[in-house]
């Protein structure tokens, strides 16, 4: 079974790239109230909230500090 990095769904994609560019602007918003600001704006489902919080939690991980 293989996983995928990136969801198919373009709403996803866009709210991917909307919020990493809200995280690069803008260090000092947290990364659950961007997502919170794209579930709206993309009109996401909480799955795909959920999709969002694991992606970035990810992400988040791999960066070395």
């Amino acid at each position: 079974m293989s996983t995928n990095i990136m969801p198919e769904d373009e709403h996803i994609k866009k709210a991917v790239k909307w919020i990493s560019a809200g995280l690069s602007e803008n260090d000092n918003e947290p990364l659950p109230v961007l997502i919170e600001k794209a579930v709206f704006k993309f009109d996401l489902s909480p799955k795909d909230a959920d999709f969002l919080v694991g992606f970035f939690g990810k992400r988040n991980q791999n960066k070395v500090t």
